[in-house]
């Protein structure tokens, strides 16, 4: 990096410079009142912002959230990559790939073990270790392809603010992979603006809260953004709940996770589809991610991994990981230790789609991107837990 051209933090001094050039290359234009909502969140939303700086002025930025997400169940510290651009007279001078190294430096320190993002481009993020995570799969059902309705004890209301769809959705999330653990800020500054409309709270007989709808009606369409359920009562209920609009509807549309199987419930399949590739995800810390990994429980075994990463060298090497009975994890670093014979070669890339389930051993070795022995790939397989990737938000 040249004597004229630094990294910095990027604090609220410059948040006009920060917006002028996030509306330039997003292409939008905010109100007043919404620049100070962005300011608000700016301002006390956990993050780490970043700037490259040429002769003193903003070239590019990109933030990280200090975010939390669901693996088998468990919590993990993530960084949430945002709002990166950079001023047309200074791309493809490499600007975006140092705050990415930068930012990837600064989530090891602070513990953050995954980062997720929404790519403008998946093969740009790609060269930088990132890997597709998960899909967004949308069904748009017209009228008559809904759903029979159904009656069912408990009671579908109209509610107010998050907090009684709150507990449903953290239990909802943990089930998946990659789902966000929602901070109360998160759900008041995030979810309220991105998803608009009402909210239906479905409880059972003994009152307790077990599915929920966040949607919104317009121009004769139902648009469900948030179908949340934890038992087929509670879809059931809310499905029949969606059917009572019918006489003001030309069609849904909702959005789920990509092995849904609404299908099996219509009358007739034949439904639109659609799945596209959504968010990105790649493993910033591999030996400290190992260490928190849930792996499922089994025989005592050893695994030996070599991964490369050219843009987190910490993360280049080899590695033998001990599973015991229990799932429970020892890594070491140790050469004397690793076996080259029974060792699994991989991308950092492919190593993230592999640990968060978006990908099996299976296919990444019929891509040639997992290459050992294949009695290692089978009994790695074995040990990580199958869960469906999901996500329900942006960033």
């Amino acid at each position: 990096m040249s004597a004229d051209e630094q990294i910095v933090s990027l604090d609220l001094e410059r948040f006009e410079e920060s917006m002028a050039l996030s509306q330039f290359a997003f292409q939008f234009k905010r109100s007043t009142s919404e620049l100070e909502e962005i300011k608000y969140n700016f301002i006390h939303e956990p993050a780490d912002r970043w700037a490259v700086l040429i002769d003193g002025q903003l070239a590019a930025q990109a933030a990280v959230l200090n975010l939390q997400t669901y693996i088998a169940g468990r919590p993990f510290q993530m960084g949430g990559v945002a709002g990166v651009a950079t001023w047309p007279e200074y791309r493809r001078q490499g600007l975006v790939g140092k705050l990415l190294v930068h930012a990837l430096q600064e989530m090891r320190v602070k513990g953050q073990t995954l980062s997720f993002l929404a790519p403008f481009a998946f093969g740009f993020y790609r060269k930088f270790g990132w890997g597709t995570y998960t899909d967004a799969k949308t069904y748009t059902l017209l009228v008559n392809q809904l759903p029979k309705r159904t009656t069912y004890s408990g009671k579908i209301e109209r509610v107010s603010g998050y907090e009684r769809v709150a507990e449903i959705y953290e239990v909802y999330a943990s089930q998946f992979n990659g789902s966000l653990q929602r901070s109360p800020l998160w759900w008041e500054r995030r979810v309220s603006k991105r998803k608009p409309g009402q909210i239906a709270l479905f409880t059972d007989i003994d009152g307790n809260g077990q599915g929920y709808l966040i949607y919104e009606v317009a121009k004769r369409e139902l648009n469900i953004h948030e179908f949340i359920y934890l038992n087929e009562e509670a879809r059931s209920a809310l499905w029949s709940f969606v059917g009572q609009h019918d006489s003001m509807i030309e069609r849904v549309v909702v959005n789920a996770p990509v092995d849904d199987m609404l299908t099996d419930l219509l009358p007739d399949p034949r439904v639109k589809q659609e799945i596209v590739p959504y968010f990105m995800a790649r493993i910033v810390d591999v030996e400290a991610f190992i260490k928190l990994y849930p792996f499922t429980g089994g025989e005592e075994e050893q695994f030996y991994l070599k991964v490369t990463d050219t843009y987190a060298p910490w993360n280049t090497g080899e590695y033998m990981i001990h599973i015991d009975v229990k799932g429970e994890v020892n890594v070491s670093r140790d050469p004397q230790l690793f076996k080259p014979d029974n060792a699994l070669e991989l991308e950092i890339g492919d190593l993230s789609t592999l640990m968060l389930g978006y990908r099996t051993t299976a296919q990444l070795s019929s891509l040639n991107r997992i290459r050992g022995p294949l009695h290692a790939i089978n009994r790695l397989h074995r040990r990580i837990p199958e869960r469906t990737t999901y996500l329900l938000d942006f960033f």
